[in-house]
């Protein structure tokens, strides 16, 4: 049997068409070996492994057994499954994994992608949870985390992103997003109205919460002396009252101190004097950037995959760039450096290529989880 790293380097990360009925018939053959729990399923365009975090270090700390699984991942693979504050060990993966292989048949251990059976196999690691934070990764209704059974949907702030899956606009991105609700939501604070319209328009047997009608003044509070405890960007206050609501759904009380160490890595993390790292990768992303480091100008550290709209997001920020730094990421959807070149030039922005970390510029790493995880590599050697 192949080790678990290997199994999953056979496996194409991306597809250029998805069967999205393939992975629910196969879950169906093999439901019974899943354990049941309380299921808070993630969906949106940002903001959802740092809600995903706030929640699970909060229940965690109220002193319930919670698995979170987030994606991708920046450095190692056991970053995506996270269970009672720490990354899942290489040891336990192996494990699960040899579950997992017994389980399906030869057939369908072929057929599944990548991300499909990295989702079977974090159930199975959070076997014995009460609490499974569990986040989407592309999308909504279609995506492998929507076969499980949840007891609540939270919805974070729904973008442009993924249209070659999702839809070509905001309506029908989130309708596909949106349709992933099987009974209880709450809604965080949407930059695009039609968001709500979507959600007003479903089913009205379903349960659905504004973020603003689930917390009252002493929450607000609360998220204030949360955020300034943990030194959080603005923007990352509503990923925090998201979580909050969704504790307040469960009937759990919670004080400031439930959220110490609640940070994910990569969300406008300092990594060094000069040196910022975000994860982002769209639009809303961007915006929320310049928001948060309008004071000054950087040196950004990026690159793109051929499917994002760069050009957009160097636009939006353009008022903090001091210049641009490309750094190489090996990847087959990764833009041409030519085409990425013409597009600074339309733009204005001056750029180079990246080598080192200088001591007298101040750094942005922006632009995925690849371009972070490049950086990173490098300037750890």
């Amino acid at each position: 049997m192949l080790t678990l790293v290997n199994f999953l380097e056979s496996k194409p990360l991306y597809y250029d068409e998805i069967d999205y009925e393939r992975f629910p018939k196969i879950f169906k053959k093999i439901k019974q070996h899943f354990s049941k729990k309380k299921i808070i399923h993630l969906i949106g365009t940002n903001g959802k492994g740092t809600t995903g975090r706030f929640l699970a270090t909060a229940l965690l700390n109220k002193g319930y057994k919670v698995g979170h699984y987030t994606s991708p991942h920046i450095l190692k693979f056991n970053e995506r499954i996270w269970i009672d504050g720490d990354d899942v060990s290489d040891l336990e993966l192996e494990k699960m994994h040899k579950v997992l292989v017994g389980i399906l048949d030869a057939d369908d251990l072929e057929a599944l992608s990548y991300f499909e059976y990295t989702t079977l196999l974090a159930m199975l690691v959070f076997d014995k949870c009460e609490y499974v934070v569990l986040e989407a990764g592309l999308g909504g209704e279609h995506d492998a985390t929507a076969v499980f059974e949840k007891n609540l949907t939270l919805v974070t702030p729904i973008d442009l992103d993924h249209q070659a899956f999702l839809g070509n606009n905001i309506t029908q991105i989130a309708q596909t997003k949106l349709n992933a609700i099987k009974n209880n939501a709450i809604v965080a604070t949407q930059k695009h109205k039609k968001v709500y319209e979507v959600a007003s328009s479903l089913d009205k047997h379903l349960n659905i919460y504004t973020l603003e009608s689930m917390l009252d003044p002493e929450d607000k509070q609360k998220v204030f002396e949360i955020a300034k405890n943990l030194s959080l960007a603005s923007y990352l206050q509503n990923n925090l009252s998201l979580a909050i609501a969704a504790l307040k759904f469960f009937n759990i009380e919670y004080k400031v101190a439930d959220f110490q160490k609640a940070k994910l890595f990569g969300r406008m993390s300092k990594v060094g004097e000069n040196i910022i790292v975000d994860v982002g990768h769209n639009p809303l992303a961007a915006t929320s950037i310049v928001e948060e480091l309008k004071e000054k100008k950087y040196t950004l550290v990026y690159n793109s995959y051929k499917d994002k709209d760069y050009k957009m997001i160097l636009e939006i920020l353009k008022p903090i760039i001091k210049e641009v730094q490309i750094i190489d990421i090996e990847a087959q959807r990764i833009e041409d450096k030519s085409t990425l070149h013409k597009i600074l030039k339309d733009l204005k922005i001056e750029y180079t290529q990246y080598h080192k970390v200088e001591p007298n510029k101040e750094y942005l790493v922006f632009g995925s989880f690849s371009v972070v995880e490049r950086f990173l590599k490098e300037y750890m050697e």
